[in-house]
């Protein structure tokens, strides 16, 4: 029998799998197709201080093996979620969630991760310090290792919980920002976010999207995704949450073998909603087939050797 538990700051996962923050709502929606305890976790759609409608439409763009978004981090602020979507999740998922938040100021950062941190169901904080999709705020702190220790430090002044922060891959140096957020007090990386990307009407010769711009995320990413855990894993000693591009079990034992404690499954959602579920169910057929009895025990096995 194989053992697919892991550990993410002392909090045991029956699994890997969790789907990743905008691809999975609050979770209630998708526990009408399925029951979703079978997840390791979720980490639930991002949330603002404040409601948030998002960018003008269209938001979305096709492109090959994957898509394109600019959302925007529409949410009914951090209150909303509180009173009205949590208790929701509360009833159809019994283990804990990973709460997901975006931020325009250090003070709103820290001001909402602490509101967030008094609820019993959350088990961990995601800061996105990633987003590719909002102006003045959100990437701009990904993207410069000060800043983003800056945000570590401001949420960790006000939290109990284990933080990890998200990370964007549109920049030159990913290992000295992980490492920067290390040094501040983070609990755990996750990455990567989606990268810069952008389609273009060949009949109205102008970008698909509104927002001219957007995240491109799906399986084309992988190997993008794949390389920059590779390269943090050997920078930091804290859990790393893998993402980007991952459809498949063999993806979540690859992404392992790269140095991930647990995965996040994203693009692959809006395709298949029951993937992560099929996932779980495969995983430990691929295991049985690599020879793997634990995947505790793989966690960046790549570096070996």
């Amino acid at each position: 029998m194989v053992n697919t538990k892991v550990t993410l700051s002392g909090i045991v996962l029956d699994n890997p799998i969790i789907p990743a923050s905008g691809t999975f709502g609050y979770g209630y929606e998708y526990a009408e197709l399925y029951d979703i305890n079978c997840l390791g976790s979720f980490s639930f759609k991002g949330t603002t201080a404040e409601p948030r409608f998002g960018n003008p439409t269209p938001r979305i763009a096709e492109c090959p093996a994957g898509m394109i978004n600019s959302v925007g981090l529409q949410n009914p602020g951090v209150d909303k979620v509180i009173s009205e979507e949590l208790p929701k999740l509360k009833a159809c998922f019994n283990k804990p969630v990973i709460a997901n938040v975006g931020g325009f100021s250090l003070e709103e950062y820290a001001s909402t991760c602490e509101k967030l941190d008094k609820e019993e169901q959350v088990g961990i904080l995601e800061v996105n310090i990633s987003c590719p999709n909002v102006h003045n705020g959100g990437m701009s702190f990904g993207t410069d290792y000060k800043m983003a220790a800056e945000v570590t430090r401001k949420v960790k002044e006000v939290t109990t919980k284990p933080v990890y922060i998200k990370l964007s891959p549109n920049v030159t140096d990913i290992v000295s920002i992980a490492k920067a957020c290390e040094e501040a007090g983070a609990d755990g990386i996750s990455m990567i976010n989606t990268l810069l990307g952008m389609r273009i009407d060949l009949k109205t010769k102008k970008p698909v999207i509104a927002n001219k711009m957007g995240g491109f995320s799906g399986s084309a990413i992988m190997p993008v995704a794949l390389r920059m855990v590779y390269q943090v894993y050997e920078a930091v000693n804290i859990p790393i949450i893998g993402m980007g591009g991952i459809t498949t079990a063999k993806d979540v034992i690859e992404m392992m073998l790269a140095g991930a404690t647990a995965v996040q499954i994203g693009a692959a959602n809006l395709v298949n909603p029951y993937v992560c579920k099929e996932i779980i169910e495969t995983l430990p057929t691929e295991m049985a087939r690599y020879n793997i009895n634990s995947l505790e025990e793989i966690i960046g096995g790549a570096h070996n050797g």
